[in-house]
């Protein structure tokens, strides 16, 4: 198997290929861990958890872009703004309002991917497809006007049948292109399709992801 710096290399240059881009994915990483990876150029890093979100921020350098990839519950809203850059997570109506109220007091606009369920797994978070549509026809999104909606996240389900993994992964690029079509037209932001990790990113890029989230195929452990 390939040592982390040549896993890198290859993994920026499938990105390049592709004309997508690498977050590294470090929740339970040491800074000591995520330095090599600094030191090699990455700047765009992924947590699952706020509370390790934040003390990795108040160490690392200030030029990190951190995105909150995990569930996010509303009570942690207000502490994590300051902090991030996205948050992939957007999965319920409440989080959307609750984003929304937090944004505009500070007065800024979040960025924000729609997590979108599209594994088989119950334990995996997301929107029902239907359900989201609903809302967004509705136009209740534009309810929210600090939240910017960036585009769309998912998790394929954790399958060695990778024919399903690929099926799931052309559903969120159906996803994307319909709610760009008819929701999203005219909005430059809504760009990005964040799906893809250590054991199907060939497959996410194939299928269109702009972003992919890949942690234990770049450290020297397997802990993720």
């Amino acid at each position: 198997m390939p040592d982390s710096n040549q896993q890198y290399a290859n993994l920026l240059k499938s990105c390049q290929q592709y004309d997508a881009t690498l977050l590294v994915v470090s929740k339970t990483r040491t800074k000591a861990e995520m330095e090599v990876l600094y030191q090699m150029g990455q700047r765009i890093f992924g947590e699952n958890r706020v509370q390790e979100l934040f003390d990795k921020a108040s160490v690392m350098a200030g030029n990190i872009e951190w995105h909150l990839i995990g569930h996010l519950q509303t009570n942690k809203v207000r502490a994590v703004l300051p902090f991030v850059a996205c948050i992939q997570s957007l999965d319920r109506l409440g989080l959307w309002q609750k984003i929304q109220e937090e944004a505009f007091k500070i007065d800024e606009k979040v960025p924000c991917l729609l997590q979108i369920k599209i594994a088989t797994e119950e334990t995996k978070f997301g929107w029902a497809f239907g359900e989201l549509e609903e809302l967004l026809q509705n136009q209740t999104h534009l309810l929210f006007p600090n939240v910017l909606i960036s585009g769309v996240m998912g998790m394929a389900s954790f399958s060695s049948e990778m024919d399903q993994v690929r099926k799931e992964m052309k559903q969120l690029k159906t996803n994307f292109d319909h709610l760009q079509s008819y929701y999203f037209k005219n909005d430059p932001a809504f760009n990005t399709i964040s799906m893809g990790m250590s054991g199907d990113y060939q497959i996410a890029l194939e299928e269109g992801s702009t972003m992919i989230r890949v942690g234990s195929l770049l450290f020297p452990s397997d802990k993720l």
